[in-house]
């Protein structure tokens, strides 16, 4: 639809004459969807919907930095039981903690952080009682 509307004739008569030639030619024939329901008919208006579908699609998120930092805190803590050593533990812990003291220096924009660093010494004394406890476990006679 490139051609400008020729004066002395309507719009609509032009539209109409433009789709038709379109469809003649097989403009519309192949297009994705055809014959589908158009998703999310039944959902309210929403004026960033565009902004929500390009998200999904391209497998993105946005949370304000201080819910990003209590989730990572969260993933850290959830990783000390699964990691393999202390050396390893304290990394983790570290690495957080100092993202922690960042943010609570300069607080970033959105809820507040909530979040105090993270006691390494007592977080590495309860994964070595976890740690003992299941290899006692492991080595019970049945």
């Amino acid at each position: 639809m490139t051609e400008r509307k020729p004066p002395g004739i309507s719009f609509e008569t032009w539209a109409d004459r433009q789709i038709r030639e379109a469809e003649e030619r097989g403009a519309f024939a192949d297009l994705p969807g055809k014959g589908k329901p158009l998703p999310n008919l039944d959902r309210p208006y929403d004026d960033l919907w565009w902004v929500k579908e390009k998200m999904a699609r391209e497998n993105l998120s946005f949370l304000p930095p201080t819910l990003v930092l209590r989730k990572e805190a969260e993933d850290a803590l959830a990783a000390v039981e699964k990691a393999p050593s202390e050396r390893v533990v304290r990394d983790i812990l570290a690495e957080v903690n100092d993202k922690i003291r960042e943010a609570i220096r300069r607080p970033p924009p959105g809820p507040p952080l909530n979040l105090a660093p993270f006691d390494i010494d007592e977080i590495v004394r309860e994964w070595r009682e976890r740690r003992e406890r299941t290899e006692n476990e492991d080595h019970r006679p049945e």
